[in-house]
């Protein structure tokens, strides 16, 4: 008798109830980091309430563009965030606003001149946006960020010479996250 009322129990709380069929989760990446030498990126968010979503995303840039030339050029960058986003009228729709942590390990250089930093940041941002949907699981976010924090770099006089020309930490303030994103709600 104990052992089917547990089991009973387990049952009815395994099975989702009419209030957990609501979309949940989400899974975006952000069309206009592409454009930016490539810059492939996504994330994900769990919607914990109706106005609360916890956000994790990741941006990943291995290209190197003629290299081996006097005008290589590199965007490169490892970039991890964890962070949550409030909305004011219902997750999944209409206005945002975020805050989250981040990490980038990046390799910038031969955009602007052949000078060339490398080095890690440590940080956090404040974001806000717009959601608007499409479909019932299709949605489209523009947004707006910036974040500051530690930069650990180093700055070469090119990409190949290894002439370091500056190193050391400074704190740093920059624009972030100017997103057209596709969202897929499920």
């Amino acid at each position: 008798m104990k052992k089917s009322l547990i089991i009973i129990l387990f049952l009815i709380l395994a099975l989702p109830s009419p209030s957990c069929m609501a979309q949940r989760f989400s899974v975006s990446t952000n069309l206009l980091g592409y454009a930016a030498l490539g810059t492939m990126n996504v994330e994900g968010s769990y919607s914990l309430s109706r106005r609360f979503s916890l956000t994790a995303g990741a941006i990943y840039n291995p290209f190197t563009f003629r290299e081996d030339s006097p005008e290589q050029m590199q965007l490169r960058q490892r970039s991890f965030s964890l962070g949550c986003r409030i909305w004011p009228w219902h997750t999944w729709s209409g206005w945002w606003f975020a805050a989250k942590g981040r990490y980038q390990e990046y390799n910038f250089g031969g955009l602007i001149s052949s000078r060339t930093d490398e080095g890690d940041r440590y940080g956090m941002g404040i974001y806000a946006g717009y959601t608007h949907m499409l479909a019932p699981h299709l949605n489209m976010e523009f947004g707006l960020g910036a974040w500051a924090g530690l930069d650990d770099y180093r700055t070469y006089s090119c990409q190949d010479c290894g002439i370091t020309v500056g190193e050391g930490r400074k704190t740093f303030i920059l624009p972030d996250d100017v997103m057209i994103a596709l969202v897929y709600v499920f």
